[in-house]
């Protein structure tokens, strides 16, 4: 057995790792069933942000990614605005990405078109679209968001949008929620909204997996809740479905948790994968010592 581990042809590895991967995605595809998800803290604490909020209150969303993150952040980003709707509040779109208007478009066509048809353009939500300046957007809206975004996407004047009365600067939601894959992002969106205004502006975010480690430091003054990559997508989806998906949910709300048992068997190879080569490397050493 050490003499085959030892000169496994590399081949196999891949076979494997490619069956880690499909044998599960069939799996799950044929039968619908997913691996079980138990929330962090921190996605309970997304969760919670959103569902304290009252029927009516407005909250900014701001999807920062583009389609090369949409693996890992589309699924978040369906599940906000499927929480959103289910809560009746008003929900204001913008990014900082130029691609940005095109991933809000794809999850109101998703979920506010498709499952929310009462929901009215202009009255419940709305699509402010894109401004270049990163972070500089960012300090200019926290106190005045109409000296930038005199329109909405669509070139309607903002002064003939119902909803975007009484909406005069970042301060004015109740909660803002950033979908990130990096600069500009949930980074900045702490640095230049939450930290000069903490007791006006409350931030929870979604990002990526390589991103989330540089928002920890942030938890949980200016970041209370956090949903990291597809894991925390997955978490989050749980709790949104668990209250609002019935007892056939679409499964378009369940693409994080779909998404977790290939991602998990494959991590599952890897370690023994790796504990194996570990486990070849000593018994090498202990013979060469003899030698």
């Amino acid at each position: 057995m050490y003499e085959f581990l030892k000169n496994l042809d590399k081949r196999w590895i891949f076979l494997m790792m490619f069956l880690a991967v499909s044998v599960p995605i069939y799996i799950i595809g044929k039968t619908g069933k997913t691996f079980p998800e138990v929330p962090t803290l921190l996605a309970e604490a997304t969760f919670q942000a959103i569902e304290e909020l009252k029927e009516g209150d407005p909250i900014l969303l701001s999807f920062d990614y583009d389609p090369a993150s949409e693996g890992e952040l589309a699924p978040m980003a369906t599940a906000f605005v499927k929480h959103s709707c289910e809560k009746r509040l008003k929900i204001y779109f913008m990014a900082l990405w130029p691609v940005g208007p095109q991933m809000i478009d794809d999850v109101i066509a998703r979920v506010i078109r498709s499952d929310f048809p009462e929901m009215v353009y202009g009255v419940d939500y709305v699509n402010i679209g894109f401004k270049p300046g990163n972070e500089g957007v960012i300090k200019v809206i926290v106190t005045d968001l109409r000296e930038l975004y005199t329109t909405d996407d669509k070139g309607t004047p903002i002064a003939q949008i119902p909803m975007m009365e009484g909406i005069h600067s970042v301060q004015d939601f109740k909660l803002v929620v950033n979908v990130s894959a990096g600069y500009a992002g949930t980074k900045e969106w702490v640095q230049y909204a939450v930290t000069p205004f903490p007791d006006k502006i409350k931030l929870v975010a979604g990002c990526t997996g390589v991103q989330a480690p540089l928002l920890y430091p942030y938890i949980p003054q200016q970041l209370p809740g956090l949903l990291g990559a597809i894991k925390g997508a997955a978490e989050y989806e749980k709790l949104v479905i668990d209250k609002y998906g019935g007892t056939n949910p679409d499964p378009k709300y369940l693409e994080a948790k779909r998404r977790m048992g290939p991602q998990l068997v494959a991590h599952i190879l890897i370690i023994i994968l790796v504990v194996l080569a570990n486990v070849i490397y000593y018994i090498e050493k202990k013979r060469e010592a003899r030698t």
